[in-house]
């Protein structure tokens, strides 16, 4: 059965009646453009057949109750109380997402309906695909579906990051939740972190893009996430600019010896970073395949030597990945220090490409790998 069947489903048996909609939204995974997003930069992430789907109907009162299906909980709070409360970093499981959410919308004077759901995702969660962004945007969609708002992708985006941010207490950027909110189907979304414009970028023919989970995990609150952005930060104000998308790469090499190595090495990885995924998007437009390949096996070095958020299993999947018949390029993805890689595959190659890496992989790491062949699909919708 379908995610989407199974909580209509469980949704009939929960509150004996149908549900009044059933919302998904998608994880993502970048293509390219890793760790730019929170320097104002360009990223270009696609959204994947893989969401977070919440069955709901409304109620009323103020109490949110939400069933779900991957934790075996039920969850309740009251909009009322979370309205009243100051931003929480206590991160205590899967609900705080959705509480994080109700208190980002209603911080911005939106009247929020209160609703029963029952929700389940197929996301791999702390694998780097964003499935908290996921679970945010679905909420962001059941919210305002329910309460009778517009949905503006870049605004409900904005909730989502301030919810992970100030809720939560992940000082991430915007990019998971934008592609989460705003995907479009066998494209590419290029984004400009800034204005939050966006451009579909076709993904070229005859390829498919290649998740390898390397059954490695990282919680990020607890990583080096925080400081590798704080690192970002003194860059940006060494360079007095708002944030290094603003440092072209001539002007960093000039005074690169004035800074401090590890913040050298953070900030050339960002500027270049940026470049390569401009190059990467006009590659995509062009077909030019073997470019963007080309793009994405630099990143990964740039990811691995100067923003040191590789770990040996991703580089160990990277490599599988390159050495294997059928791949353009590849790359970590994500936030990095575990979690998931991704390659770009000839699409007639793809299934004996995910078996001849995941077991390469598994013979010499002993972990066993999940990999999934990925389609883009659209972002937050109702169905």
């Amino acid at each position: 059965m379908s995610l989407q069947g199974l909580v209509v489903k469980e949704f009939a048996s929960r509150f004996g009646t149908q549900p009044v909609a059933v919302v998904r939204a998608p994880g993502r995974v970048n293509l390219i453009g890793e760790h730019t997003d929170y320097n104002d930069g360009f990223v270009l992430p696609m959204a994947i057949d893989r969401a977070v789907w919440i069955a709901l109907r409304p109620r009323p009162g103020q109490s949110v109750v939400v069933h779900s299906l991957d934790f075996n909980q039920t969850q309740t709070f009251t909009l009322e109380e979370v309205r009243e409360k100051d931003a929480s970093r206590e991160a205590a499981g899967w609900i705080e997402y959705v509480k994080g959410v109700a208190w980002a919308m209603q911080e911005a004077r939106y009247t929020l309906q209160a609703w029963e759901g029952v929700l389940a995702g197929d996301v791999p969660i702390g694998a780097g695909l964003s499935s908290s962004a996921a679970l945010e945007m679905a909420t962001a969609r059941a919210f305002a579906l329910i309460s009778g708002h517009s949905w503006d992708p870049a605004t409900m985006a904005k909730f989502g990051q301030r919810a992970e941010n100030h809720w939560v207490g992940m000082n991430c950027g915007i990019m998971d939740q934008m592609i989460s909110a705003a995907g479009k189907a066998e494209h590419a979304l290029l984004i400009d972190c800034r204005s939050l414009e966006t451009e579909p970028v076709p993904l070229p023919l005859d390829t498919v893009a290649v998740v390898m989970d390397t059954a490695t995990r990282r919680g990020l609150v607890d990583s080096a996430y925080n400081e590798r952005r704080a690192q970002c930060e003194a860059a940006a104000q060494f360079f007095d600019v708002p944030a290094l998308r603003d440092v072209r790469l001539a002007d960093f090499e000039t005074q690169a010896d004035e800074l401090d190595e590890a913040i050298r090495q953070r900030a050339r990885h960002v500027i270049t970073e940026n470049e390569r995924t401009l190059q990467a998007s006009q590659a995509m437009r062009e077909g030019d395949v073997l470019k963007l390949g080309q793009l994405m096996n630099a990143s990964h070095e740039s990811l691995r030597d100067d923003f040191e958020v590789s770990s040996a299993a991703l580089n160990s999947m990277v490599e599988y990945a390159r050495r294997t018949d059928g791949c353009y390029g590849a790359r970590m993805t994500g936030a990095g220090f575990g979690g998931c890689a991704v390659a770009l595959v000839q699409e007639e190659k793809a299934d004996l490409f995910a078996k001849t890496v995941s077991t390469d992989y598994e013979r010499v790491t002993r972990n066993r790998p999940s990999v999934y062949i990925c389609r883009a699909t659209n972002g937050a919708e109702v169905l």
